[in-house]
């Protein structure tokens, strides 16, 4: 079995644990679900990055700390670059993903968009951990209107 399989059950299950974890409990919040997903995210893009770069030269700059993320971290993890990077210098990026991994599995019909938030917080989280990793503090969340598409946008925090 390949290791592309291997990746997307264990996102699967994620969020199954989380999802079912919350109802067994009587729990209806939407909100702290997304939450959870998004944390055990943050966790592992957190210890990813620092194998991944270990033996790289510090990155100049916040766009090439993007760069690198939409190119090798990507492709490390989702077998694909980003399709699209997006700046407007001030701290905010745009990453857009036109076939997102885990809405491919999904029927592109309308219907499926409510349930796309579980799918993509995950990887919300695995953006911010290897951020918050290289020393950039931001908020990252998701956009889904067309499935599989996905735009995550960066709001880079400034102190």
């Amino acid at each position: 079995m390949s290791d592309d399989a291997l990746f997307d059950f264990l996102h699967s299950e994620i969020v199954n644990y989380v999802l079912e974890r919350n109802q067994s409990q009587n729990k209806d919040a939407k909100d702290e679900d997304l939450s959870n997903i998004e944390y055990i995210g943050f966790s592992t893009g957190y210890r990813m990055i620092e194998r991944l770069t270990k033996e790289m030269p510090r990155f100049k700059d916040e766009l090439e700390t993007m760069k690198f993320i939409c190119t090798d971290f990507w492709s490390a993890i989702y077998k694909k670059q980003i399709d699209n990077l997006r700046t407007n210098h001030q701290g905010v990026y745009v990453l857009q993903d036109n076939a997102f991994k885990f809405l491919t599995r999904l029927s592109s019909g309308k219907q499926y968009l409510e349930v796309a938030p579980r799918y993509v917080s995950f990887t919300c989280g695995i953006i911010r951990g290897s951020l918050a990793n290289l020393n950039i503090n931001c908020l990252v969340t998701a956009e889904v209107q067309n499935m599989p598409s996905c735009k995550f946008h960066i709001q880079v925090q400034r102190t």
